[in-house]
């Protein structure tokens, strides 16, 4: 197992890097809840298990030969960002306008509108899955990564092994970052700079997907 160390090192520093998976943990996790910023972690961690296996699997020749399918899952991932960037813009104006409905019972224990039950955690993760599994670069990524770090014809069970770490290793990460950012002070913080705080993410999320969308 000490041979995949280098591996999951340099997975790790990728994982770090804040990019839009953080970005839409850390406003789920403000503005709605904790316990939504971690389902969008899982949600995330669910599509690294796909990019992961399917780099394990060939995934990244077969889009390497299969130009148009690329491009097809590239410009429906970059569109993907710019949706959330408007969306996280659009919702942030409405409820600034609809400010007291809160009191109503809408809001959560910190005052932050939530949306009750499976539905709204279910919406979390599949955010999380979709902005992960909106970037086709990321088989790529995999693909250079497991061929480059892991040791040369490394057996199926090391390969097996490499996976459920890589995806443990983002999954805590992203909890980490839910739990901080969840937290009833970053609540506070973030009802009082709301307006800015949902400008500034939703601009970066169509600058990255207006960047996937130009970067061939």
């Amino acid at each position: 197992m000490l041979d995949v160390l280098p591996l999951l090192g340099v997975w790790l520093l990728a994982v770090l890097t804040p990019g839009p998976d953080f970005v839409v943990v850390v406003q789920y996790a403000t503005s709605r809840s904790r316990r939504h910023g971690a389902m969008v972690a899982v949600g995330v961690s669910s599509a690294v298990l796909l990019w992961a296996t399917g780099s394990m699997l060939g995934l990244s020749v077969l889009l390497a030969r299969l130009s148009w399918l690329y491009e097809i899952v590239r410009l429906a991932g970059a569109g993907y960002l710019v949706y959330l960037g408007v969306r996280t813009l659009w919702s942030g104006r409405r409820a600034v306008r609809s400010g007291a409905q809160g009191a109503a019972g809408g809001n959560g224990a910190d005052g932050r509108p939530v949306q009750p039950g499976p539905a709204g955690l279910l919406r979390a993760w599949r955010v999380g899955f979709l902005t992960n599994a909106a970037n086709p670069k990321a088989v790529a990524f995999f693909g250079s990564l497991i061929g480059t770090l892991l040791p040369a014809h490394p057996s199926i069970e090391l390969r097996v092994a490499v996976i459920p770490a890589m995806v443990a290793v983002a999954m805590a990460w992203f909890l980490v970052v839910a739990g901080m950012f969840g937290s009833a002070p970053m609540a506070r913080l973030y009802r009082r700079v709301r307006r800015w705080i949902d400008r500034v993410t939703a601009a970066v999320l169509i600058v990255l997907g207006g960047r996937l969308a130009l970067d061939r």
